[in-house]
């Protein structure tokens, strides 16, 4: 079955360009094909995130109150409630596995990880934000046909 998937991966031009990420081998980059098909149903990163379980759920019941007969949003600040739980699972594991397979082989990814970790973040956390990371440099390198460059790792505010 796995040769069977890789011979048919070779197939795509898009699997050539995503082995090209550290840490996505053969076998993630024909699932990856597989599993999203197009990198074109996905206008921005935050939507994969979503579709991946990556994205984080913020809204609660009660972000709106009545006052004086009118519905007015409440001042306190949007609460995080964890990750999506509506998500493609075998999407999220692919970039889970990646996040935590860059994490300890040398390169830049790991450079991106200890830096978080040394800035005091927690390492599960930092794993997190790194299988966003590598989400959303598969969806720039797949959609823009490129190389992973190093001004892909700069830190962004989310």
């Amino acid at each position: 079955m796995k040769h069977d998937l890789l011979a048919e991966s070779q197939k795509h031009h898009a699997v050539g360009l995503l082995r090209r990420i550290p840490s996505i081998g053969p076998i993630r980059a024909a699932l990856l094909v597989a599993l999203i098909q197009t990198p074109h149903r996905f206008r921005t990163k935050r939507q994969l995130w979503a579709y991946s379980g990556l994205g984080l759920k913020t809204y609660s019941s009660g972000d709106y109150r009545y006052v004086t007969g009118q519905l007015l949003r409440t001042k306190r600040p949007v609460s995080i409630r964890g990750l999506n739980a509506n998500h493609n699972h075998d999407l999220k594991n692919i970039f889970k596995g990646a996040a935590t397979r860059a994490a300890i082989i040398s390169g830049p990814l790991q450079d991106f990880y200890a830096g978080m970790v040394a800035r005091g973040m927690k390492p599960s956390l930092a794993r997190l934000t790194l299988a966003r990371k590598i989400a959303a440099i598969t969806l720039l390198v797949w959609k823009k046909g490129v190389c992973l460059d190093a001004e892909h790792l700069k830190q962004q505010a989310a």
